[in-house]
């Protein structure tokens, strides 16, 4: 148990310190130790299954850990930097943070609730509290690696960052990582070259990774909404693994062009729908 609570502290450490960098105008950093936090905060809880270490305290340490990392932080950023000396700012920014609390609370009730179908646990309720983070911090991003324009001007922030706090919040469902992640042979060469290339822009141009990886996140939500709509109307898959809802998808979607075609060969026309 020390260890996996070490570094969720660790991770509550690097957010608060990202909080003085900002302070002294340290952007960069702050930005760096902001993904730290979100990277530790992804790694605690694995290590905590791996030695099964996992316990009550650990649980809760981790929740106030996220609300510390990716309500708090953000939030005093954005309201010491872009959003500084606007009374309406500091509103936004109270707003995101009591979602991202707010957020953090229902997903620890939906996590209690053991009659959920299995295939709730590939998707989350609204988006993360990590990405919300870092989407909400996207700003900061872009004036760090442009300079000033209407991306770092106060009323496209506020937006901007209200947008972020909906997302939190909303019940639009989104991918768990955790069910993502387990590559087939045919897509481990992509996704070294799509990781090599995360990495040369890491290196190069971090904040234009940060964008892309931001947009990348914001484009997937459709897809991930349609795919919890096609499992949640078919109970037959709610127990089986994503690889395999995947690959029913996949082969129901080829079998439909054979069967429009076949029924056009045979002359067949769907029955008149009456008004």
């Amino acid at each position: 148990m020390i260890i996996p609570s070490a570094l969720t502290i660790l991770a509550v450490c690097a957010g608060l310190t990202a909080v003085r960098l900002a302070a002294v105008n340290r952007l960069d950093l702050a930005l760096v130790l902001v993904v730290g936090a979100a990277l530790l905060d992804g790694i605690d809880g694995r290590v905590a299954r791996l030695m099964n270490a996992t316990s009550k305290i650990g649980a809760e340490l981790d929740s106030l850990a996220d609300a510390i990392n990716f309500g708090v932080v953000p939030a005093l950023i954005l309201s010491a930097t872009l959003m500084s000396g606007h009374d309406l700012g500091w509103a936004i920014a109270l707003v995101y943070c009591c979602a991202i609390i707010l957020r953090l609370a229902r997903f620890n009730t939906l996590t209690d609730d053991e009659n959920a179908p299995g295939y709730t646990r590939d998707f989350f309720v609204g988006v993360p509290a990590p990405a919300a983070a870092l989407i909400a911090l996207g700003p900061v991003g872009l004036h760090q690696g442009l300079g000033d324009g209407w991306w770092s001007s106060f009323p496209a922030v506020g937006v901007w960052t209200l947008l972020a706090a909906f997302l939190a919040i909303s019940r639009i469902p989104t991918s768990s990582l955790k069910a993502t992640t387990k590559l087939s042979r045919s897509a481990l060469a992509p996704a070294l070259v799509i990781f090599a290339a995360a990495a040369a822009l890491l290196v190069t141009y971090p904040y234009a990774l940060m964008v892309a990886v931001i947009a990348a996140y914001l484009v997937h939500i459709p897809f991930a909404w349609w795919a919890n709509r096609w499992v949640a109307a078919r109970p037959e898959h709610w127990e089986t693994l994503p690889a395999e809802r995947r690959r029913h998808r996949r082969m129901t979607s080829k079998r439909r062009p054979i069967l429009r075609k076949s029924q056009a060969r045979l002359g067949l026309r769907r029955p008149p729908t009456g008004k």
